[in-house]
C-alpha cells in the first residue's frame, strides 16, 4: 500500500466538477485529526467493558473506511499502488531498528532500574486484566496484531491520509508538523492513562510520538511508500510490546508459571 494518488491526478483533484472545495478537503482533514483522540477519550479512559470494546471497533472501522471513501467519493481520485523503493524501506528500517535499541536501552538501564514504570505497571496490568489478555499467550497474540495490522493501518491513516491531505493543502513543513502533533493526540490519551496526566514520562514520551510522526512523514514524502514506514513502525511497535511483556510477565515465566 504505497502513495496512492499520483501528480498526474492534479488536474482532477483540482476540478470544481469532482472535487471538493479546499474548504471542504481541510475540513475532512480536521475531522481526520481529532477522531482519533476523541475515540481514544472514549474507549481508554472513560468507558470499560463492551462499551468500550464497541466503540473502539466503531472509530477503527471509520479510520479504516473514512479516508478511502474521501479520496474516492469526494475528490473522484485514483489510485495508484507503487511498489516500495529500497532505499525508503532501508531508512524506514534503520529508523526503526534504531528507536526499538534505543527503547530498550533507556527501559533496561533507567526506567525498570528506577520508580518510573512501576505505577504505569499496575495501570498497565488494570487494562491488560479488562481486555481480557491476562496471560502471556493472549498478549503476544495481541502484540502480533497491533505490530503487523494496526502499525500499517495507522500509517496508511496518518501519513498516507492526514499528510498527504495536508500536503496538498500547506507547506511540507507545516503538513509534517500539523499530522505528528495529530499522531500524537492519541498518544496523550494512552501515555497519561499510564503515567499520569501532565507528568514528565507522559510529557516525554508523547514528544518522543510527535518527532517519530514527523520522520515517518519525511521517509514517506522522500519515498512515496507505506511500506518504508509500515516496516519501521512495525519495530517501533515490537519494542512497546516487548517492554510491556516484561513489565507484565516477565517475573511470571521466570518462576514456571502460564
Amino acid at each position: 500500500m504505497d502513495r496512492m494518488t499520483d501528480e498526474h491526478d492534479s488536474h482532477a483533484a483540482n476540478s470544481s466538477e469532482t472535487c471538493p472545495s479546499r474548504r471542504a478537503d481541510a475540513s475532512a482533514v480536521l475531522f481526520a485529526l481529532a477522531l482519533p483522540g476523541l475515540m481514544t477519550l472514549c474507549y481508554f479512559t472513560w468507558l470499560t467493558g463492551p462499551a468500550a470494546g464497541a466503540v473502539a471497533l466503531l472509530g477503527k472501522t471509520v479510520q479504516l473506511a473514512f479516508p478511502m471513501l474521501w479520496v474516492l467519493a469526494a475528490q473522484r481520485r485514483r489510485l495508484n499502488w507503487a511498489r516500495p523503493g529500497k532505499a525508503g524501506l532501508a531508512e524506514g528500517a534503520a529508523f526503526g531498528v534504531l528507536v526499538l535499541a534505543a527503547m530498550l536501552l533507556l527501559y533496561f538501564t533507567w526506567l525498570k532500574p528506577g520508580s518510573y514504570m512501576a505505577a504505569a505497571a499496575e495501570q498497565i496490568r488494570r487494562k491488560v486484566d479488562g481486555f481480557g489478555l491476562c496471560s502471556p499467550a493472549r498478549y503476544i497474540a495481541l502484540g502480533v496484531v497491533y505490530s503487523l495490522g494496526h502499525s500499517l493501518l495507522e500509517e496508511y491513516y496518518w501519513r498516507w491520509f492526514v499528510f498527504g491531505q495536508l500536503r496538498r493543502l500547506v507547506s511540507l513543513r507545516a503538513a509534517i508538523a500539523i499530522s505528528s502533533l495529530g499522531f500524537m493526540g492519541h498518544h496523550v490519551v494512552v501515555l497519561s492513562t499510564f503515567f499520569g496526566w501532565f507528568s514528565f514520562a507522559a510529557v516525554f514520551f508523547s514528544l518522543a510520538v510527535a518527532v517519530g510522526g514527523a520522520v515517518w512523514a519525511w521517509i514517506y514524502h522522500r519515498s512515496g511508500s507505506l511500506y518504508a514506514v509500515w516496516l519501521s513502525h512495525l519495530f517501533i511497535d515490537v519494542g512497546i510490546f516487548s517492554i510491556g511483556y516484561h513489565l507484565l510477565f516477565a517475573a511470571q515465566v521466570g518462576q514456571g508459571l502460564p
